[in-house]
């Protein structure tokens, strides 16, 4: 699968991973599973939406935007361990929404994550999910995925 084709093809450039923020690793291989950390959408060292609350300051739909990021974010983790064109599938993924109390749209919002995976990864990117409500997330951040890819 010629995943940094389909990137270029959808307009993605990949910046270079993120450094861990705490004690762990980016990703992991285990078998043929590699499982990568929690993603927040990042522009250098600035988090998104910092403090902002989806169901508040930041609505829905940019909320999903933010998941997108978070898995662009993913992207760059999976190629800077050599990773990314050994994905054969998607797995699961897990999206930790930082909301308002009232808000109870967080699948939409994790929406943004599983569109673009299966946009890049056509039927394997097709995948069981997770979306889940929490009143804060590490740094701020709005919205935090994780992600199981299998590789080959």
């Amino acid at each position: 699968m010629d995943v940094a084709g389909k990137l270029q093809e959808l307009g993605i450039t990949l910046a270079p991973a993120q450094a861990p923020v705490a004690s762990y690793a980016p990703v992991v291989v285990s078998g043929n599973l590699a499982f990568v950390s929690g993603q927040i959408a990042r522009k250098g060292d600035r988090v998104l939406y910092k403090g902002s609350l989806v169901g508040g300051p930041v609505s829905a739909d940019q909320g999903a935007q933010i998941a997108r990021e978070c898995t662009i974010s993913a992207f760059a983790v999976l190629q800077a361990a050599g990773l990314l064109d050994r994905v054969v599938r998607v797995v699961k993924v897990t999206g930790y929404v930082a909301s308002t109390p009232t808000f109870l749209d967080q699948a939409n919002v994790v929406n943004g994550a599983s569109d673009l995976l299966m946009q890049v990864f056509g039927d394997a990117g097709r995948h069981a999910r997770t979306s889940v409500g929490v009143p804060v997330l590490p740094l701020g951040a709005p919205v935090e995925i994780d992600f199981i890819f299998e590789i080959a």
